[in-house]
């Protein structure tokens, strides 16, 4: 069952209710960001970098540490673009089922994972990669507490074309283009589920989002937006 038709929903009940989380940037300045969860992936991530390169987009990675791990060379070179790069956990199982210590381990076990493959100072990943999206999307209140006592950004989304479902490239950019506005964050995947078709709907979409006249931001530059509205 697909769900796609409710996140504009959910978005706009959850948004209010956790202020502290970032759902989106702000609506008067012509930037988007664009999200891929789940990387990075040995076949599919190459094929995503070789578009991203084409457009010279910035786009933001929110990577799990096994896949890090698996894939130390890409994701050096995911980082070495510029690109930015966030947690996703370490292998996907969702935050509100861990106990406080495998939450937290978690984190900053994926943190050791991209120092080591990006050749990083460990203290350096620890202070700067603090962006962190839940897998699937779950959270609970306690879980936002847990982030924001541990110094992190919790990063959720605004736009959610469901792509893991891969009903395919062009309902993905119609679903994307239907909800996308000034501020979105824009939620793709790279990775297992979904991956197979993120270059061909990047492909597609990135000419339509720039002739619509949006910037592609990092995840950073939208959160910069929220304290300085005025940079452009």
């Amino acid at each position: 069952m697909q769900f796609a038709p409710l996140y504009p929903i959910i978005y706009s009940i959850l948004k209010p209710i956790f202020p502290n989380s970032l759902w989106s940037g702000d609506t008067s300045v012509p930037q988007i960001a664009l999200t891929f969860d789940d990387g990075p992936h040995e076949q599919w991530t190459p094929q995503l970098l070789e578009v991203l390169d084409r457009y010279e987009i910035r786009a933001s990675f929110f990577w799990l540490g096994s896949c890090v791990q698996r894939c130390p060379d890409l994701a050096k070179s995911v980082y070495e673009r510029g690109h930015g790069i966030g947690l996703h956990g370490y292998d996907h199982r969702c935050f509100p089922l861990l106990s406080e210590a495998e939450f937290q381990q978690s984190l900053a076990k994926t943190q050791e994972a991209i120092a080591a493959a990006c050749h990083l100072d460990l203290d350096f990943v620890q202070k700067y990669c603090r962006n962190v999206r839940p897998p699937n999307g779950v959270f609970t209140p306690k879980t936002l507490q847990k982030l924001n006592q541990w110094s992190y950004q919790p990063v959720m989304w605004s736009v959610v074309p469901e792509d893991w479902q891969r009903p395919g490239s062009a309902v993905v950019v119609s679903r994307v283009l239907k909800q996308v506005q000034n501020g979105s964050i824009v939620v793709l995947h790279d990775g297992y589920y979904g991956g197979q078709d993120v270059a061909q709907t990047t492909d597609l979409l990135l000419p339509q989002l720039i002739q619509q006249g949006y910037q592609l931001v990092t995840i950073d530059r939208i959160a910069q937006t929220m304290s300085s509205p005025d940079i452009l």
